[in-house]
């Protein structure tokens, strides 16, 4: 597999598995919690990679993605006090967890593969580097197959909790009334998607992940309110911007993830113009409609 078909089936299998999640982030109103979480795995990757001293291991998944589900506890914690409103509870913990973790890649780890900026905007390109070969033939990345395993996760919790998830997003109260678990229910799936940013940190990195994650299921609730349909349009662009902002990236020899990011915001402003005028040119047409009638 060459380098280049291998790097855009990394940016597909990506952007789908951070997608395909980001449906229900986007419909339970979490999208800045994404952000928050994205910020947060950094102290939990450097504290990984302390203990294993290997880039690759599973350890740094781990810690990362229990420091994302620590601020999704936390924020929860702090917003049950009453004392705080908002996201104001997210702004306080994610922060101090970011900096933590700059300034321990700072001060311990400057001499490895874990700076800022890989950090900030992540590096596609240098997270496909890695080739799979078996008998001499390269099967594309590594880094290919880990994204490969957590779409492949995602696929098969969604699918096995689609309906428990549809009830408690919508109607959170009546989900309880049926005996549903909605708190636990949510933290497993606030943890599959820390676990989520956390595989897709070296692609993404913590500022650009929130674009892969919010932005297509965004555009999708913008055509669609009818949940199958706005999961199959996610995807859908999902794979689009990711083929598109790809091959920009390539073509104008910048940061891929920014390309993509980039096309998934003009995607969306384009649906999102073309549907205030669809809105206005049908209340026009209502309003036409009344002022005729006798």
């Amino acid at each position: 597999m060459s380098f280049v078909l291998g790097t855009t089936l990394l940016a597909v299998v990506t952007a789908l598995a951070c997608a395909l999640p980001g449906v229900f982030v986007v419909l339970r109103k979490n999208s800045m919690l994404v952000d928050a979480i994205s910020h947060a795995v950094l102290p939990g990757i450097v504290v990984g990679y302390f203990f294993a001293h290997n880039l690759d291991s599973p350890l740094l998944i781990l810690g990362a993605a229990l420091a994302g589900l620590l601020v999704v506890l936390g924020s929860e914690w702090l917003s049950r006090t009453g004392l705080l409103t908002g996201d104001a509870s997210q702004g306080l913990i994610f922060p101090a967890l970011f900096s933590g973790g700059v300034i321990l890649v700072t001060l311990n780890f400057a001499n490895v593969h874990l700076d800022t900026h890989a950090v900030l905007v992540g590096d596609l390109n240098l997270a496909a580097w890695q080739q799979l070969i078996i008998g001499g033939v390269s099967w594309g990345p590594v880094y290919l197959y880990v994204m490969l395993a957590v779409l492949l996760v995602n696929l098969t919790f969604l699918g096995l909790f689609y309906s428990k998830l549809k009830v408690t997003t919508f109607d959170a109260q009546f989900a309880t009334s049926l005996g549903i678990r909605s708190g636990l229910l949510d933290t497993a799936f606030m943890f599959l998607v820390s676990v989520t940013v956390t595989a897709a940190f070296n692609a993404a990195g913590a500022i650009l992940v929130i674009a892969l994650v919010v932005v297509p299921a965004a555009t999708a609730y913008l055509l669609s309110t009818r949940l199958p349909v706005m999961i199959a349009l996610t995807a859908g662009i999902a794979v689009a911007g990711a083929l598109a902002g790809f091959w920009v990236a390539y073509v104008l020899d910048a940061a891929t993830s920014a390309g993509m990011s980039v096309f998934y915001g003009l995607v969306f402003g384009v649906v999102l113009v073309a549907t205030r005028l669809r809105q206005r040119r049908h209340r026009n047409v209502r309003e036409y409609a009344v002022a005729s009638s006798p």
